[in-house]
């Protein structure tokens, strides 16, 4: 087999970006993984939409009390 140098230099990815996958994804199926990135593909969405109602609650609050 290759070396893992090798392999990670033919990805263009460094050693430790390969070490730091395989300790986290390494126990995982396929199908876990895909999950694994749908959930947190998710959480990126709801967090930005929870800061944009923050945002939101924020104007509408300082309208109300008229500070704008």
């Amino acid at each position: 087999g290759m070396k893992v140098r090798d392999i990670c230099r033919g990805l263009g990815i460094s050693e430790q970006t390969y070490y730091r996958w395989r300790r986290e994804y390494g126990g995982l199926k396929v199908s876990q993984v895909k999950r694994f990135k749908e959930l947190q593909k998710e959480n990126s969405r709801l967090k930005k939409a929870v800061a944009e109602l923050t945002l939101d609650k924020l104007i509408l609050k300082e309208a109300l009390e008229g500070n704008y």
